[in-house]
């Protein structure tokens, strides 16, 4: 069966896209059509455009609520009802947190904990007020930050997938920097396998999970991580202590959406290995591999992967 691929940079990620169909002609235009769809999107949430909905609303932060598209209303409420069911541990309005810690200076200084409770004030899900009637968002606190990093790409790829089948491609897949969304049979006529890599060494595959029907999604501090106080840090912040988190070095959470592994993804990584492994347990058809900070690997129920020996 003829492989036909595409690679670009979008969303500050790397997507790869790939579909396997015996007509090519089809298979080039919706690799195009899958691009235009990402390309479209960014436009749509980027937080670094000044003209875009996500820019407006946080530049109305505490002042005046602002109209938006349904897509964008939709993408918000959703995410909102995903802060819900973790508890807060997946926000997206956690920006202001991230702009206090200068992890990019050659020494690293935790900022006081005065600043992190004053930050706090501008986090939050439920400031985040929305209108259904007048399509509108508000974020009641000034200096309050939304984005869309934690789900966007997630968002993406289901978006992509949805429109392939809508046009009759069978088999495929779209990889953001290895979080991968996969459908249908391989060229081998084989289920799609993900490779879960060591955390230290991202070339060393420890594991392969097929994939069926299904998305991946992996946080960890495996590119962006730093040691303060002989303690390993992530550059990722838990929103509802205002810190970084540490004790994790690798979250991979398998579901039948892109965008709901992203987001658990991202949760389960701050709520820790017990409390993530206890959350995914109780949702269907959702898994999940941890690797904590000592290279312990934890499974979720009921996942079927084959180890690598």
């Amino acid at each position: 069966m003829p492989v036909n691929s595409v690679t670009c940079k979008l969303m500050g990620s790397v997507f790869e896209l790939k579909i396997i169909d015996e007509d090519q002609k089809k298979a080039t235009e919706n690799l195009q059509l899958g691009i235009n769809e990402i390309k479209r999107l960014e436009n749509l949430l980027t937080e670094f455009d000044d003209t875009s909905y996500t820019s407006l609303i946080n530049l109305n932060a505490g002042k005046s609520a602002v109209k938006v598209p349904e897509e964008v209303f939709q993408i918000i409420q959703r995410s909102n009802d995903l802060s819900s069911l973790t508890n807060g541990y997946f926000d997206i309005s956690v920006g202001p947190l991230k702009k206090i810690y200068q992890f990019k200076n050659e020494v690293f200084e935790m900022p006081s904990k005065k600043n992190i409770i004053r930050t706090l004030q501008k986090v939050g899900y439920p400031y985040i007020e929305l209108n259904s009637n007048e399509q509108t968002i508000f974020l009641k606190r000034t200096e309050m930050h939304i984005s869309f990093a934690a789900i966007g790409k997630g968002y993406a790829a289901d978006a992509v997938k949805q429109l392939w089948k809508k046009n009759g491609i069978n088999s495929g897949y779209i990889n953001a920097s290895g979080d991968l969304t996969a459908f249908g049979h391989n060229e081998n006529n084989k289920l799609w396998n993900v490779g879960i890599a060591n955390p230290d060494n991202q070339e060393s595959v420890l594991f392969y999970v097929p994939l069926n029907n299904a998305s991946v999604a992996t946080s960890g501090d495996y590119e962006q991580h730093f040691i303060y106080n002989n303690t390993r840090y992530s550059h990722n912040i838990n929103p509802k202590t205002g810190t970084p988190i540490k004790g994790i070095k690798s979250v991979s959470v398998f579901s039948p959406s892109a965008e709901l592994s992203d987001a658990l993804a991202t949760a389960v990584y701050a709520m820790g290995t017990k409390k993530g492994i206890d959350f995914i347990n109780q949702l269907p058809q959702t898994h999940t591999i941890i690797i904590d900070e000592k290279n312990t690997i934890n499974f979720s129920q009921d996942l079927q992967y084959e180890s690598i020996s």
